[in-house]
């Protein structure tokens, strides 16, 4: 299955909790294992330069950069 990602913006509560959007997780299949990734301190440009480069990264599985780092014939 390709992996697909999703973004909001959130805030942690005085507890530790954050709260996924009601359509975020409906997105999300129940059961599903899920990778978290917290971003705090960013300005506009960095989160839309971090969002395409991850949508960036998700189009391409681990060992083709392993193959382009690699090939030392395109450098």
């Amino acid at each position: 299955m390709a992996m697909k990602t999703v973004d909001f913006n959130g805030e942690l509560t005085a507890n530790g909790q954050i709260t996924v959007p009601p359509e975020i997780a409906a997105q999300v299949p129940r059961g599903e294992t899920i990778q978290v990734v917290i971003l705090w301190g960013v300005s506009d440009d960095d989160a839309w330069r971090t969002a395409g480069r991850k949508q960036f990264e998700a189009a391409y599985a681990d060992d083709v950069y392993e193959v382009l780092i690699d090939d030392t014939s395109t450098q």
